[in-house]
């Protein structure tokens, strides 16, 4: 006896967009979002007494999904997953030579070429950018993922 499918489990089936692995979620960019205006503090770490670029995506990632990350942006990457940029997601991480070091700045993708970030130069604020800047293609290092430690990356620290 064969089994029978029905049309519209197949149908199903065909027209469901695959699920992405390890996705970030989609509280991350929201949060990030509302931070906008938060001011730049270096070294600092909360949105009441200021946030560097490193301070601002491990205060999100913290809030939203009890991972902490390291405090620098270049340690950030180590500890994240390397995408394709034709892979990126809203709350996945964008990383930039700014210092004349690799891994200097960090943001967080929002969707449509464009990052949110504490930056120092402009507004001294967290703030939208675009990736189509020629200020940031040109010093763009790439992207990376931010994984639950059990799925993927061991050195991240979840909170307890």
């Amino acid at each position: 006896m064969k089994p029978v499918v029905s049309l519209s489990l197949l149908a199903l089936l065909l027209l469901t967009p695959p699920v992405q692995a390890n996705a970030p979620s989609e509280d991350i960019p929201m949060y990030a979002v509302s931070l906008i205006g938060s001011p730049y503090r270096l070294g600092g770490i909360t949105p009441e007494t200021g946030l560097d670029c490193s301070g601002f995506v491990g205060h999100v990632f913290r809030q939203i999904t009890g991972i902490v990350l390291p405090h620098r942006s270049l340690d950030i990457s180590e500890v994240a997953q390397p995408l394709e940029p034709g892979d990126l997601l809203p709350g996945d991480l964008v990383f930039f030579n700014t210092l004349n070091r690799a891994f200097s700045h960090v943001g967080i993708y929002l969707g449509e070429n464009r990052f949110v970030h504490a930056s120092s130069s402009r507004t001294n604020k967290v703030m939208v950018s675009s990736l189509n800047d020629r200020y940031w293609r040109t010093r763009f290092d790439g992207a990376r993922r931010v994984v639950a430690p059990d799925e993927h990356v061991s050195s991240v620290i979840p909170l307890e």
